[in-house]
């Protein structure tokens, strides 16, 4: 099967980056979410990225203006019924997931995929939301999607070899270097990165000094960024849903979250998305 014909649901920060990188790889994409503002800030999202790009010069002005003009936008699940593949991309919440997975699977054809851009849920668990789960995987990218080179791909206990087959090629055409990983709670990355950040806001609650705290790990262990940095790119409130995916998951009180992150969470301070976070961004 060779995929054409993409849709990507929902047009946050991970959707519209996947939305972006999909596009820029030859792809017809078409682009849901439940409102025409979400999708304009979709959009605009990934015309600063474009234009980004284009400064650095890793991207022709053609090239930019050919990637928008392979995206169409709409608010309408019934759009989807000459879609190949659809890479469902909402909030990581498990019952929110779900609800989105069976709106899909009514309205696609019998031979689409479906995935999920999940970052710690259960691949099985949530295939049970769709009628042909043989036709679902995990396909996790990373932010920001346009610029980091790996893909997690899981694959639950139904899904299919020719499932997974075709998920490998995709992330290739995209430039992706694709690991498999168990369906295990945070699979690989977030297995390991989020109980560390984790760890970090429990020494912040200590010494209350976010810019050392970064500081140390950028230079004492050459990170790119320091984990209270990565934590407000991530997004607070999807940091504490998947501590929370791996505490239910595992049941080791080694991952329960931080109190400073819950209360972070609860203010609205959710990191960079929303302009504070344990940073202060502009």
């Amino acid at each position: 099967m060779t995929l054409r014909q993409i849709a990507v649901i929902g047009a946050g920060t991970m959707g519209s980056g996947i939305a972006q990188t999909c596009a820029a790889a030859g792809h017809d994409l078409l682009l849901i979410d439940i409102s025409e503002q979400a999708l304009e800030r979709g959009l605009h999202a990934m015309q600063k990225n474009l234009d980004r790009q284009v400064g650095k010069g890793t991207l022709t002005c053609q090239q930019a203006t050919d990637t928008l003009q392979r995206i169409r936008t709409s608010t309408h699940h019934t759009d989807l019924n000459d879609r190949d593949m659809v890479i469902e991309a909402a909030t990581e919440n498990f019952a929110l997931k779900c609800s989105i997975l069976q709106q899909i699977a009514t309205h696609v054809r019998p031979d689409c995929l479906i995935a999920s851009n999940t970052s710690s849920l259960s691949i099985t668990e949530l295939a049970t939301s769709i009628n042909r789960p043989e036709r679902f995987m995990g396909i996790h990218f990373f932010n920001p999607v346009p610029v980091m080179g790996l893909v997690e791909l899981i694959r639950g206990l139904q899904t299919s070899d020719t499932t997974c087959f075709i998920a490998q090629a995709l992330a290739e055409q995209l430039g992706k270097t694709a690991i498999h990983t168990q369906n295990r709670p945070g699979f690989i990355v977030n297995r390991i990165l989020i109980p560390m950040i984790n760890e970090a806001i429990f020494v912040l609650q200590e010494n209350g000094d976010a810019q050392a705290i970064d500081a140390s790990m950028r230079l004492g262990c050459n990170q790119p960024i320091g984990p209270l940095a990565l934590a407000d790119l991530i997004g607070l409130d999807t940091v504490l849903a998947i501590l929370e995916s791996l505490q239910t998951g595992f049941g080791d009180p080694k991952y329960r979250a931080a109190p400073l992150l819950r209360e972070f969470v609860a203010a609205g301070f959710l990191g960079k998305k929303s302009g504070r976070g344990f940073h202060v961004y502009s």
